[in-house]
């Protein structure tokens, strides 16, 4: 059985959105998708099509770039959530100026008290060097704090490296 919160952490093209999916998958639940990458090129464009071809058509896709929190509000019990994805999410509010300590308090809020299961799916960003302008650690060091914080309220959490998942916390659905 899918526990109330997952996150499901990796780098990138680590193989996480796909077991993110499987979990979902597996749950047999109504499935919802909770879109936050924005197609500003071609290259995104392509990777959001890649993703959504792998998922096929039964999900219900919303499209969420900072409005995370607000769409969770209105998930039913009956559905499962993939949030895909929390470093995408974090990336729009920082690039957005927006306040970063009220749009994550937000976040975790509307997570602790969404009525379906949601699988989050999120970037570990902390096993890289130093970047080396302000911007970028400033994002690193929010990235970190957000998964911290995602992972204290989690019932399971992996991380997944080279397709394969490693359990953090919890039972593997």
């Amino acid at each position: 059985m899918l526990p109330k919160l997952s996150l499901i952490l990796g780098g990138a093209s680590s193989g996480k959105s796909a077991f993110a999916e499987s979990l979902v998958v597996q749950s047999e639940a109504p499935r919802v998708y909770l879109a936050t990458a924005q197609a500003f090129d071609d290259e995104m464009r392509t990777k959001i099509a890649a993703h959504l071809r792998m998922r096929g058509s039964d999900w219900r896709t919303l499209e969420t770039p900072l409005t995370a929190a607000q769409a969770l509000k209105a998930i039913s019990a009956e559905e499962v959530v993939l949030l895909d994805c929390a470093t995408m999410w974090l990336s729009n509010h920082l690039l957005a100026e927006s306040d970063l300590a009220h749009e994550t308090s937000q976040l975790l809020l509307a997570l602790s008290n969404c009525k379906a299961r949601v699988v989050v799916v999120s970037n570990e960003v902390g096993l890289d060097v130093v970047p080396d302008n302000a911007l970028a650690r400033q994002f690193r060091d929010a990235q970190g704090k957000l998964n911290q914080s995602i992972a204290a309220q989690a019932d399971f959490a992996a991380l997944v490296v080279a397709g394969l998942p490693m359990v953090l916390k919890g039972v593997m659905p």
